[in-house]
Formats: structure tokens, sequence, C-alpha cells
């Protein structure tokens, strides 16, 4: 899954970006509207969290352009105001979800992975690929029976096989789903990361298989 925030004070954005990379997966971050719809005519987002008071108007009106884009990512308003008529109005005009700052960094998280379980994005259960199982809720992997520890990276082109499993998943594909737009990419990473990952779950005695389809991506298939 992919993140787009859209917030201008940049202490606030850094830990944003931070938090939902790790919780949720890659995020990108951005300071204005025009810049945030530039970015969505272009890529696919899972969830957007946005700011009211932006430098060139209210975050309100992003919503345009998100109920617009392919993905039609799910939406989080995180701003001051939170005036009870502030809400109303977000959340009449196809806002999923307000919070208003101060906030709890648990709740955030709470409710952007509950903002995402209504999407039906991450499903709220477990996928089996032979003996792997991926908790879409968590993003926790059990092999055997027993629990198995996966580097960020690693997890989240993982969880892009898990998510399409018998299906071609195109090398730019994983791509999307393990860095920001923004992220210098080497020419042969993905195929790094997956190599990594391979001898990982082999290791822990994973049956599950990553299939190399040549000139394509890969493929996560059943033994």
């Amino acid at each position: 899954m992919r993140v787009l925030i859209v917030e201008d004070d940049s202490e606030l954005a850094d830990w944003l970006k931070d938090t939902l990379a790790n919780a949720i997966g890659p995020t990108d971050v951005f300071s204005t509207i025009g810049e945030a719809e530039a970015a969505l005519s272009t890529h696919q987002f899972d969830l957007v969290v946005i700011d009211r008071c932006l430098p060139d108007g209210d975050g309100l009106t992003l919503l345009s352009a998100l109920k617009a884009s392919r993905s039609q990512p799910a939406t989080l308003f995180l701003t001051a105001l939170d005036d009870h008529r502030d809400i109303i109005a977000a959340l009449d005009r196809g806002a999923d979800e307000y919070i208003g700052k101060p906030f709890e960094p648990t709740e955030l998280v709470a409710r952007a992975r509950a903002v995402l379980r209504r999407y039906n994005l991450d499903r709220n259960g477990t996928d089996q690929i032979g003996n792997l199982c991926f908790n879409l809720h968590h993003r926790s992997v059990v092999v055997n029976e027993e629990p198995l520890e996966v580097p960020r990276r690693e997890l989240a082109i993982l969880e892009a096989l898990v998510r399409r499993a018998g299906r071609v998943v195109q090398r730019e594909a994983l791509e999307a789903s393990v860095y920001s737009i923004d992220d210098e990419i080497e020419s042969n990473v993905i195929d790094s990361h997956v190599s990594r990952l391979r001898r990982r779950l082999r290791e822990a005695g994973c049956n599950a298989l990553i299939r190399t389809i040549r000139g394509v991506g890969y493929v996560l298939t059943t033994p």
C-alpha cells in the first residue's frame, strides 16, 4: 500500500512520513495542493493524509481530484480546524476520516488502518500461500507457524506479491510498492531485494516460491 501526505509543516511531514512508511507502506510528501494533484495524476495511492490549511488553499479542494484519480484512495484529514462545523463540512464532501491536531500517534496509525479496512484494502485477514501466512492488517509474516522478521522493503515486496498471488507483478509495480517518488532507484535494486527475500524465506523453510518472469516481473506461487 502507498500513502500520500499533503502537509506544509516540514517537521510534522517528516515525522508522518517515517511513521506511516513503517506502519503502512511507501509514503510521499508534498506541501501544496498543486503538487499533490500532479502526483495523483501520475501515481496511484491507497491513502491520502491531508492538512486543511495549505499554502495554496483549503485541502478540501483536493477531494475532487482524489475522486477523479484512477485509484480513488481513502482520505484522512489531519488538521487544527477541529470545530464540529469543519468536521461536518469535510465528511459531507467525501472525507473518510478527520483527526484534529494535536493528536496521539497511536490513534493516527489506528485510524489510518481502520480507513483502509473500510476500503477493503487490507481485507482485515491473513493470506496463506503454501506454508506462508501474511497478515495484511499487521503486516506480519509466519512460516511453518513460526514468526519471521522481514526488513521493511522486502516486506513491501512480499506484500505486493501476496496480494496478487498467482499473478505476475511487474517490476515497475514492485518499485512503486517499495519506494517513494523522490527516491533514487538503482537499476537492479528490486532484483537484489527479491534475491534476499527468497533466501530469507527458504532458510525459514517456506515452500511458497517467488518465480521470475524474465523481462516482466515476479509471481508468488504455491508449491
